[in-house]
Order: C-alpha cells, then sequence, then structure tokens
C-alpha cells in the first residue's frame, strides 16, 4: 500500500514551488517544471481522478486499470517523459442541454489513463496560472465554487442598494477554441517541452463519434 499521506506532501511541496517560481518570474515563461511529474505525483494524480465517470474508447474502467496500478503509472511517467506517449482520441457522446428540450450538448469522454494523465498536467499549471486570475473568478478554480460566487454577488449588491445582474453566455464556447491562440497563451507562461508537446497532442487527438475519427480544427471536447 502506498504512504499516500507522504506522497501528498511530496506533490504539495513542489506545486508550493512551482507557485513560487510563477510568482518570482511573473510575467516571464517557466521552461522546466514537468521534472515535478514522477511516479508519487502520477499516483496522486490517479487518486484525484473520479472513478465513477464513463468509459472512454477503450472501454477501460478505473476498477479495471487499478489491476497492477503501479506498473501502469510508472510507465506512463515513462511515456510522457519520453515525448512517446499517443493520446488516444475521445469518446463523443450527447447529453440534453438543461433549459432546452430538443437541444442537446456533446460531451467528450477520454479514457481512464488519459484523465490521470491530464489531472497531472493540470496539477503542475493550476499553481502557475492562479496568479493571473481575479479575486472575484470563481470558475473552475481550487477552493472556490458557485456558492461562493453567489455570495460574492449577493453582498456585493447589497453594498451598493441594488443593481443589475447580466447572465452571460458564450455559444459553442468549447467548440470554437482557437488551438494556435490557447496554445500561445500557455507558452506565455510554460514553454517547458514536455508540457507543451503533450498538449498539443491532446488537442490532436481527435474524437470518436460512432464508429468515425474526426478531427476538428478548432474546438476541444468537453468533458464529463
Amino acid at each position: 500500500m502506498p504512504d499516500t499521506q507522504r506522497f501528498w506532501d511530496n506533490v504539495y511541496t513542489k506545486r508550493k514551488r512551482i507557485a513560487e517560481a510563477a510568482e518570482k518570474y511573473a510575467g516571464e515563461s517557466l521552461s522546466s517544471v514537468a521534472h515535478n511529474i514522477d511516479a508519487q505525483w502520477m499516483y496522486c494524480a490517479y487518486e484525484w481522478t473520479r472513478k465513477d465517470g464513463a468509459a472512454g474508447i477503450d472501454g477501460v474502467t478505473a476498477a479495471e486499470y487499478e489491476v497492477g496500478l503501479e506498473e501502469k503509472l510508472s510507465t506512463l511517467v515513462d511515456l510522457l517523459k519520453s515525448g512517446k506517449y499517443r493520446a488516444p482520441p475521445v469518446k463523443r457522446v450527447y447529453i440534453p442541454k438543461a433549459g432546452s428540450a430538443k437541444e442537446k450538448r456533446p460531451i467528450g469522454i477520454p479514457t481512464y489513463e488519459d484523465k490521470i494523465l491530464q489531472r497531472a498536467i493540470v496539477m503542475v499549471l493550476e499553481p502557475i496560472f492562479e496568479r493571473e486570475f481575479y479575486d472575484f473568478s470563481y470558475g473552475f478554480r481550487p477552493g472556490k465554487s458557485a456558492h461562493q460566487a453567489l455570495e460574492r454577488l449577493w453582498k456585493e449588491c447589497m453594498g451598493m442598494n441594488g443593481g443589475y445582474v447580466i447572465d452571460m453566455d458564450i455559444s459553442k464556447y468549447f467548440d470554437t477554441i482557437d488551438h494556435w491562440l490557447l496554445r500561445e497563451m500557455l507558452r506565455r507562461r510554460v514553454n517547458d517541452g514536455v508540457i507543451t508537446r503533450v498538449i498539443g497532442k491532446l488537442l490532436k487527438a481527435g474524437v470518436m463519434e460512432g464508429s468515425q475519427r474526426l478531427y476538428p480544427e478548432r474546438g476541444t471536447p468537453q468533458g464529463e
């Protein structure tokens, strides 16, 4: 049984150092961050990955992936570092869109191993990009929630004795993300070859819709 607490302590220390480097070199691009990803880091990424999600195109569930877990995670680290990791296409399914009786929205379901790898990359990028956000930005950030956003909104409105609340949504945002701009924004803060290479592979992996493999030039799959 892995010493999970020790693993998390090590990962916490590494993430703190990444955050300190991002603060120290604000406005610059960090070129050496992937070395933090090792077997312990990948195990914590596995721990942080949902176990009840749907299986990707390979049909492998979380329970099935756990068989021989230590060896699989070690191999995954090696494939990432060597540049030999091959990103599998994402399985696309459609689910009803909230508030619409007819419209459906596409959901991308990566393989379970791909989810772990993506989580490992997020664990590197989060400490770097967290400092780029405004304090009042709450979406998909660690330690922040929709409930906190609503509370902040309520306090701000009460503080100015009322006001207007504008609810806006970007139509088909995930479907129209420009790959070049996304990678350019990444390079402004992270220029580590291991990280930029694997993100490029993830963007180009394509999607499986039924038996057809598609390679959209724009957009990224919206995960489940």
